[in-house]
């Protein structure tokens, strides 16, 4: 019963599939070949304009890349304190863009709020040269904590952040699970509410390593190009990533992933709060449940098989808080989670 993580399970048989006939013959490298060049085509249709693409197989390079080219090395990116660029990905966003500030800043549920970004931005004096200026505001989407922003609450983010210069990047690591979970299309969820670059994520949702930065505002496709070879992240091989991006996104294969993976977080997150044995600490709307559990119940859980992480982040406030015999912990669900798993784990907390 592997609740870890989404990467922990493998690859979608059509994506496999995709990958077996993209391993015949031989192409040009670097991006040059028929299957890189449909990746951008199929990126366009998916999103109802014009974007450029770039074809990435990790995350980290996505976030860093695309606040490099969106921020000099002087500029502050504000984010959440408990996001992934903050606190997960070992100084790559200031190390790609050659200095940046990432600024932390608080959010229940793994959200910010107007409010917390105005503070943040208030406290800057434009054209100091004492100061880092700020320049870019990172979005996690779905969040830290499982949570969703709504299509009027990145507007309305994304209005304060351009209103005061910044540009918008929205780390999109599980950008599919937040488009199912709220029902709206890509396009809805990221250009027409005002996000300027999309580190787009494949890999947690059945690819093998496929990720990519879509610029809304191509006038930084030229910096970006220069900025992956010279971070060393331009792909020979890359219509094996190509051939991973366009099986996702055919056919809706990326919904159908997420979908399932969805669900079944929500069958879990129903079971938990049926059993009154746990509670859960956030709003289940991806495929992540973040529960608080007895500490006792935790550890029977462990020894039965189940996999999953204690979560370090403090957790809900308020008449939510964890306790001192009470441990926050994550379990997450993929496109490949067994149905048997899930009900297995129900089953564990209700006998408790």
């Amino acid at each position: 019963m592997n609740f870890a993580s989404d990467n922990a399970y493998g690859v979608s048989q059509p994506i496999i599939d995709a990958l077996q006939r993209a391993n015949v013959g031989a192409v040009i490298a670097y991006g040059a070949d028929d299957l890189s060049a449909r990746v951008e085509e199929a990126f366009c249709a998916l999103f109802e304009r014009q974007v450029k693409v770039f074809q990435l197989v990790t995350g980290t390079a996505a976030n860093a890349l695309s606040i490099a080219v969106h921020s000099p090395p002087y500029g502050a990116v504000l984010c959440h304190q408990e996001s992934h660029i903050m606190v997960d990905e070992c100084g790559a966003p200031e190390f790609f863009s050659g200095g940046v500030k990432l600024v932390g800043l608080g959010g229940a549920a793994g959200k910010l709020t107007p409010e917390t970004v105005a503070e943040a931005l208030a406290g800057f004096t434009r054209g100091n040269q004492h100061q880092v200026q700020p320049a870019v505001l990172s979005l996690t989407q779905a969040t830290e904590a499982g949570t969703v922003y709504s299509v009027k609450e990145v507007a309305t983010l994304a209005k304060l952040a351009h209103r005061n210069g910044l540009a918008v990047h929205m780390d999109g690591a599980r950008f599919a699970n937040a488009v199912v979970g709220l029902n709206v299309t890509p396009a809805e969820l990221s250009w027409r509410a005002g996000v300027d670059v999309l580190s787009f994520g494949a890999t947690k949702n059945g690819a093998m390593a496929a990720e990519a930065v879509v610029l809304f505002a191509p006038d930084q496709a030229d910096a970006l190009m220069y900025r992956r070879k010279r971070a060393g992240h331009l792909i020979s091989k890359s219509r094996f990533v190509a051939a991973q991006l366009l099986a996702y996104l055919e056919d809706d294969h990326w919904r159908d992933l997420a979908r399932r993976a969805n669900g079944l977080a929500r069958r879990l997150a129903d079971g938990i709060e049926r059993s009154g044995a746990a509670r859960l600490a956030f709003p289940v709307e991806a495929n992540e449940v973040f529960a608080i559990l007895p500490r006792d119940l935790d550890a029977k859980l462990r020894q039965a098989g189940a996999v999953y992480y204690k979560w370090p982040a403090k957790g809900p406030s308020g008449k939510n808080a964890i306790g001192p015999a009470e441990v926050l912990v994550r379990f997450v669900a993929s496109f490949a989670t067994p149905e048997k798993d899930v009900e297995g784990l129900i089953a564990l907390i209700d006998a408790s």
